[in-house]
């Protein structure tokens, strides 16, 4: 039976533009936007959205869904959940999980995952690693997302450092290749001084320091020279300094770019001063680093050096978080608060609330070439989310939906709430209530 849905008077974010319209939904497509009263409704399940913002649902391009094998700390079902109640309608998720999925059987084992347990629409990455070039060059680029390359250690154990197998991987990737910039050896040889130096007694503050501004110029530099050498279609992942935007072009529209950048909500949010009441729990890979450095890569978004908003979500449980410094697994949870902190900053003036529509849902859709999502267009899919801009949320663990129960914005209460997200017309999250039964769809890509 065909479902046919109205979101009536809404104020609609997209392409650049805002404006008062109504969305006409067939089951899971948009068939058309008019301007409110402008058709009739007759035939149709309206939604009032009067006084609300509607967006496209948020595309996530970097997310750490710890399953299979480290599902503790979350998992599919339960950051998916998540990701629905921030307004994350499709994600990306990254390969370091138990066992790591570097080979294309792997993959399909995520992807049958996804499709029983999933609430958001997905990909997975395919991992590299120092051998797996073959299974690389055997992927279909329309798909899966891209090939994932650690060039600097974090959770999991998919480091690439030997050579020879970045320029086999920069050389013959059939797809998009987005990489972790942090020079090994810059790391190693920090964490061997401040280890001497402190013991386990470090603060986190040091975090910063250990992973450097320089270790992260080193290694992203070298990922553009490499890609600018070999051709390679290259996406560099939660860019942290000041001095790597130099990298990147400005100002130029995203279809003409090969080499793209990507920023995480957590580093246009917190500075090093965090660290002193955060702690661990802004313990990240790349390190939160200084307020000048945020500054810079907000100017980057703005400029459009900064293509891409995502969060690198990544939960551990709360008793990791607590354990020393280095002993305290990096990374934390975010998706469930990515879209209502970016709007924030648009209430702090910031941000233009077009500007944050772009990065965190068209330019993903364009960047990875995903198929029919990321704009509120006649034919593409109905990932939509409706958000109430002036309905104050504070974050507790009462209404936090991650496996982990904990987030770094606990506490701090937002001036914008998520009032309802649509995957694939389907109303799955509405209100604090979820519709679990409805699941989302593979994403797929549309790549010559």
């Amino acid at each position: 039976m065909t479902s046919q849905k109205v979101i009536k008077a809404a104020n609609i974010v997209n392409e650049g533009k805002t404006f008062i319209g109504d969305v006409f939904i067939v089951d899971d497509i948009i068939e058309k936007i008019t301007e409110s009263n402008s058709h009739s409704y007759e035939g149709f399940d309206i939604i009032s959205a009067e006084g609300l913002y509607l967006f496209p649902g948020v595309i996530d391009d970097q997310v750490h869904f710890r399953d299979p094998g480290l599902t503790y700390k979350g998992d599919i079902y339960s950051e998916s959940k998540a990701a629905v109640a921030g307004g994350v309608t499709s994600y990306m998720e990254m390969p370091n999980t138990d066992p790591p999925a570097v080979t294309i059987d792997i993959l399909e084992e995520k992807y049958k995952k996804a499709a029983t347990n999933s609430l958001a629409n997905y990909s997975f990455y395919m991992g590299a690693s120092n051998e797996n070039i073959e299974e690389i060059k055997r992927v279909d680029p329309n798909n899966i997302c891209g090939i994932k390359v650690f060039m600097g250690s974090s959770t999991g154990n998919l480091l690439v450092d030997n050579q020879k197998a970045l320029e086999d991987i920069f050389k013959n990737a059939p797809t998009l290749v987005a990489t972790h910039c942090e020079d090994e050896e810059t790391i190693q040889k920090n964490n061997q001084d401040f280890l001497k130096k402190y013991g386990l007694d470090a603060p986190t503050s040091i975090h910063p320091q250990l992973r450097s501004a320089q270790a992260c110029y080193l290694s992203s530099s070298k990922a553009v020279e490499m890609a600018k050498q070999y051709g390679t279609r290259l996406h560099i992942l939660h860019l942290t300094t000041a001095r790597e935007m130099e990298l990147f072009q400005n100002n130029i529209p995203l279809k003409d770019k090969k080499i793209t950048a990507e920023v995480c909500v957590h580093h246009l949010w917190f500075t090093d001063e965090d660290y002193k009441n955060k702690g661990n729990f802004i313990k990240w890979n790349p390190a939160i680093k200084t307020k000048n450095d945020r500054e810079a890569l907000r100017e980057a978004v703005r400029n459009n050096t900064i293509d891409v908003v995502a969060t690198d979500h990544a939960p551990h449980s709360e008793e990791e978080k607590r354990k020393p410094y280095f002993m305290a697994p990096s990374g934390g949870p975010l998706v469930q608060h990515s879209l209502i902190a970016m709007l924030e900053m648009v209430h702090k003036g910031i941000f233009k609330l077009e500007k944050v529509i772009e990065k965190m849902c068209h330019h993903p859709a364009e960047l990875f070439k995903v198929d029919k999502r990321g704009y509120v267009r006649k034919g593409y899919y109905a990932d939509l989310v409706l958000v109430d801009l002036n309905n104050k949320f504070t974050v507790s663990k009462d209404n936090i939906f991650y496996k982990s129960k904990w987030s770094p914005f606990e506490g701090d209460t937002f001036n914008s709430k998520v009032v309802k997200t649509f995957v694939n017309g389907n109303i799955v999250y509405n209100n604090g209530l979820f519709k679990e039964e409805i699941k989302g769809k593979r994403l797929r890509f549309n790549r010559k």
